[in-house]
């Protein structure tokens, strides 16, 4: 079986070659009512980058661990993309629409691990 952690190392990667930008894996695991055990947020420049980390991590994920998510939405607009993968949640979104709803500070008693943007 493959571990929750397992995965977000794999989507983390998928939004690296896409060079998505900060990266936030949020950990809700202490968290009693949270809805998922991980957030994982970044962010693109435009609808064409959002759409491409979103389309780099589903590949990536299935490519390397078979695992695909149990469902998307967002694409149509690639304002915000969020994609299911059971206890793990993706957001990718536009920097705009990001900063509008500032979601990591909805879980700001979580555990935050904040990764550098590669270059």
């Amino acid at each position: 079986m493959i571990e929750n952690e397992q995965i977000v190392s794999k989507i983390v990667e998928g939004i690296q070659e896409r060079k998505g930008k900060k990266i936030v894996v949020v950990d809700l695991n202490k968290l009693k009512e949270a809805p998922s055990c991980y957030f994982i947020i970044c962010e693109g420049d435009s609808n064409v980058h959002v759409n491409a980390i979103a389309m780099s991590i589903e590949e990536w994920v299935q490519k390397e661990i078979k695992v695909k998510p149990y469902a998307t939405d967002g694409f149509v607009n690639c304002e915000w993309i969020a994609m299911d993968y059971g206890q793990i949640i993706v957001h990718v979104f536009q920097r705009h629409t990001r900063e509008f709803y500032d979601i990591e500070h909805l879980w700001a008693d979580a555990k935050m691990l904040k990764l550098k943007d590669m270059n």
